[in-house]
């Protein structure tokens, strides 16, 4: 493993990640999971193949195209890649509802995972790209070592409790 460095000058803390954009095989499809399923608002959608997705009207969260992917396949195993995309929801009832609106729409839940931090639910968008859905615990509840460090963990979450959840 490389031993962690740290970087010259450090990244303002409020920079964020602003959006990401994926290639996909089919437009419409990618648009029915994400809007239809997850929830996310069109925005745009650009005749030569892309649309903007967004979640409480910003320009966009979520780019899709088939601009070099049109009826394309996923990556095969071992290829570098995105691994996921991360939706971060506000509460853990927010979270409840997307995972029940995932189940209700037949995606299969890959794993859920409670990371001290977050809890997490994973699962495949109908491309084949990773999406996990989560919620940030508060930062006075993440677990620290006898150092004060952060100490995520990778501990089972049961997955019938959070969708109980309202």
């Amino acid at each position: 493993m490389t031993p962690l460095t740290p970087a010259p000058r450090p990244v303002a803390p409020a920079a964020r990640i602003g959006h990401v954009h994926l290639r996909v095989a089919d437009l419409d499809r990618a648009i029915a999971f994400y809007c239809g399923v997850l929830g996310f608002d069109v925005m745009q959608v650009v005749p030569s193949g892309a649309a903007f997705l967004s979640a409480g009207g910003y320009h966009h969260h979520l780019g899709l195209n088939v601009w070099e992917s049109r009826g394309g396949t996923p990556p095969p195993p071992g290829h570098t890649g995105l691994y996921h995309t991360a939706f971060l929801y506000p509460t853990r009832a927010d979270l409840a509802d997307a995972v029940r609106r995932v189940i209700a729409a037949g995606h299969r839940i890959e794993g859920a995972a409670d990371h001290g931090v977050s809890e997490a639910v994973y699962l495949r968008d109908p491309d084949g790209n990773g999406v996990e859905l989560y919620r940030d615990r508060p930062r006075e509840e993440w677990p620290v070592d006898a150092d004060g460090k952060l100490a995520m963990v990778n501990a089972r979450l049961d997955l019938a409790e959070l969708i109980a959840c309202r």
